[in-house]
């Protein structure tokens, strides 16, 4: 029998029986209420009247007529109240009596006679209460054996009902849920046995089909997962950059060789034992599990590790390994992957650059300064006068000169930024006097574009410790960008404002502005925007970017296509 019939036919069943048991309840109790209200109305009306009676003929020697008359009164509702057998014959005695006694009222013995007649109604009347008392107490009697046998059959049923059916469908429930355990902990060899034929017994079924061809398919497939998870940790192994794998709880589940070198520790000693307590005696470890940077814009740094008797270089990389399981929609984390990649080659090369690039630029500084003293000679009446083509020349020349010393300052600048040789000097600094500088320092070089340069700033702007030299560089080196790509006949304004515990220094011009997608590039070094003027070396917001963050300050650009640009940079005050 299936569940669905099971539930209807017994919760239907128990509604049955409390209606039945409604029934009889209501029944018995109408009865009785019948039985109590026939006394009520037949005999006890009638002994009240057969007591006034009594009292009103005691009345009738002393006050004879209001005697007489509740007398009369009380004998006519006793005649309209005759209920029971023999009551009638009574009643008309003790009428004719008082008939007879109000002709002679001085008889005593009709008195006699009428109270002989009142006794024998009140008699009858007890012994009727008597009769329908026995039978309200036998019709009590019925309704409860009654009620007692319907409510005990209810009782019985609801008590199978509650003992049996919970079972019914926890037990093959819990069984189901218990086997459905074991086949998600890969026991694909549990089944369920339900020989009812019910919806279990189909649940069952289809249970056990699944949990065979989950067998079937594991079984089939296990030799080709131990090959895969062979080749995988060959394929590890035999990797040139270090690689850790860990599990969700940090234990770690394998180590390549590469790894194993630059850790100075043995495979047993680190596989299935926890990284944060290998990080305890192993300070390589604990630099590798330490949470990255997330500092905005920020880049990794790279780690130097001894290791086969010389420095090397490695950049670390943390994978964070996820799935989804089957059946479900979220993603899980299973663990991570640590790599390290060796950068130690390209580490020798780029400082074979920067060697490179300071040695050059130091080389050349020399030349291009005495090239800049000889135009200065040239252009001196005492060495004789020039013609235009001659001054033109020397002009493009000294332009030339001149570019070419401000490239190999920045290539100088660069070199000391990359070996890390920054030399600060930090001191109390007056942001009035930088911003004048610097405004001053590219002056011409406005007035040829005809663009005016302005300064808006807060007044009482405290000082701030800072490297002067090196902060006016920054901000000249701003400005220079904004008159180049500003057109003629505009204006940049220098603002300064206090933010917090900082000052803030702003460019803002009206130029072209920069494309969204290349705001986080242009302090990047030798990064420049598609499509603007080639005439620099990419190389300026990158030296910048250096020496502000030197100095524990931060820089950033705000800028829309069209609408200008807004480079600025904050440094703390004193």
């Amino acid at each position: 029998m299936k569940i669905k019939t099971k539930l209807n036919l017994s919760v239907g069943l128990l509604f049955v029986l409390i209606i039945i048991l409604t029934l009889v309840s209501a029944f018995y109790v109408f009865a009785i209420k019948k039985d109590t209200a026939n006394i009520l109305k037949a005999n006890y009306n009638t002994l009240e009247y057969s007591r006034n009676m009594l009292t009103s003929l005691d009345e009738i020697s002393s006050n004879e007529e209001q005697g007489i008359a509740f007398f009369q009164s009380n004998l006519q509702k006793q005649i309209a109240n005759i209920t029971e057998v023999g009551e009638d014959r009574v009643t008309n005695n003790l009428q004719q009596n008082f008939r007879q006694l109000l002709k002679n009222r001085k008889d005593e013995k009709l008195k006699s006679q009428i109270r002989s007649d009142i006794f024998e109604i009140m008699k009858l009347n007890m012994n009727a209460i008597k009769q329908k008392s026995n039978i309200a107490k036998r019709t009590a009697e019925t309704a409860n054996l009654w009620i007692a046998i319907t409510g005990t059959l209810c009782f019985l049923i609801a008590f199978n009902l509650l003992v049996n059916l919970p079972n019914n469908i926890a037990n093959p429930i819990k069984e189901l849920t218990a086997s459905i355990q074991q086949i998600a902990n890969r026991k694909y060899t549990e089944r369920v046995h339900f020989t009812s034929h019910n919806e279990f017994g189909d649940l069952a079924k289809s249970f056990n089909t699944m949990a065979e061809k989950l067998q079937e398919y594991s079984t089939s497939n296990l030799y080709t997962l131990s090959f895969e998870k062979k080749r995988l940790e060959t394929l590890i192994n035999n990797m040139n950059d270090p690689i850790i794998g860990l599990d969700e709880a940090g234990t770690v589940l394998f180590v390549n060789e590469e790894a194993l070198k630059i850790l100075g520790m043995k495979s047993e000693a680190v596989v299935g034992k926890v990284a944060a307590d290998l990080a305890l005696t192993n300070d390589l470890m604990q630099s590798l599990i330490a949470t990255p940077s997330t500092k905005e814009n920020s880049h990794p740094i790279p780690m130097k590790i001894y290791a086969d008797g010389k420095e090397s270089y490695f950049e670390k990389q943390n994978v964070n390994i996820t799935i989804t399981p089957t059946g479900e929609d979220q993603t899980i984390a299973i663990g991570d992957v640590i790599i390290l990649r060796n950068i130690t080659l390209f580490k020798e090369l780029d400082f074979a650059k920067t060697n490179f690039i300071a040695t050059v630029s130091h080389e050349l500084k020399t030349p291009i300064s005495a090239i800049k003293l000889s135009l200065q000679l040239l252009e001196q009446e005492a060495m004789g006068s020039l013609n235009d083509d001659q001054k033109h020349l020397i002009d493009s020349i000294k332009d030339d000169s001149q570019r070419l010393l401000k490239i190999t300052g920045e290539l100088l600048e660069l070199a000391q930024v990359e070996t890390g040789n920054i030399q600060l000097n930090m001191e109390k600094s007056n942001p009035y006097k930088m911003a004048n500088y610097a405004i001053e320092a590219v002056k011409v070089q406005a007035e040829q574009k005809q663009i005016e340069l302005l300064l808006d700033a807060e007044k009482e702007l405290p000082n701030i410790k800072a490297d002067s030299e090196k902060t006016s560089w920054v901000l000249i080196n701003f400005l220079t960008n904004a008159i180049r790509y500003s057109s003629e006949n505009s204006q940049i304004v220098v603002k300064l404002k206090k933010e917090n515990k900082q000052i803030c220094f702003q460019v803002i011009d009206k130029g072209k502005g920069i494309d969204k997608q290349y705001k986080a590039k242009v302090f990047d070094k030798y990064f420049q925007i598609p499509g603007s003027n080639k005439s620099g070396t990419g190389l300026g917001l990158a030296i910048s970017k250096e020496f502000i963050e030197a100095q524990n300050g931060t820089i950033g650009v705000e800028s829309e296509l069209g609408l200008g640009s807004t480079f600025y940079f904050k440094l703390g005050v004193v």
